[in-house]
C-alpha cells in the first residue's frame, strides 16, 4: 500500500515497463478530488465500492460501474462527499499528466513513478518488495 496524497491510498498489483502499464487499486475517502489530468493512453476503472464522478460530467460511477477512459481524454475525478470510502481497480496504460488551474503540467504518473513510489513506501515501512513486473498473486488491502 502506498499513500499518494491525503485521503488516497494505492495498492499496486502490476507495474509493467514493457507495456508502459500499471495496475492498481485506489482507496479514496469521501470528498477527495484529484487535479485535472490528461491521458496519453487508455485507463479502465472498475468501481468496487462507493461513488465518484468527473467534475466535467453529470454521471456518477457506483459499485459495479466500468469506466473506459480513452487516450487523449482530460478530466477531474472526485469522490462524492456522502459516498463512503471509494475503492476502484484501475488498469492504466501510458501516462497521466496532471494539470494545474492554468493548464500547466504539475505532475506525471506512469509505470516509472509508480515503481518509485512503491519502492520508497516499502523502504520507509520496512516492507519486503515484490517483483511487480511478473506474474504474481496479491492480497487485498490490509
Amino acid at each position: 500500500m502506498s499513500r499518494n496524497q491525503p485521503g488516497i491510498e494505492i495498492k499496486y498489483f502490476r507495474i509493467d515497463p514493457v507495456r508502459g502499464e500499471f495496475i492498481c487499486a485506489l482507496r479514496m475517502q469521501p470528498g477527495v478530488s484529484l487535479p485535472a489530468h490528461h491521458h496519453t493512453g487508455t485507463v479502465i476503472v472498475y468501481t468496487l465500492q462507493g461513488e465518484w464522478k468527473y467534475r466535467e460530467h453529470d454521471w456518477v460511477a457506483r459499485a459495479g460501474s466500468v469506466v473506459f477512459e480513452t487516450a487523449a481524454s482530460r478530466h477531474s475525478p472526485e469522490t462524492l462527499p456522502d459516498s463512503g470510502v471509494v475503492v476502484t481497480f484501475n488498469v492504466v496504460s501510458g501516462e497521466l499528466l496532471f494539470l494545474g488551474s492554468e493548464g500547466q503540467l504539475i505532475g506525471t504518473e506512469n509505470w516509472r513513478t509508480s515503481a518509485h513510489r512503491y519502492l520508497k513506501f516499502c523502504e520507509r515501512n520496512g516492507v519486503a518488495t515484490r517483483d511487480l513486473s511478473g506474474l504474481s498473486l496479491s492480497r487485498p488491502f490490509a
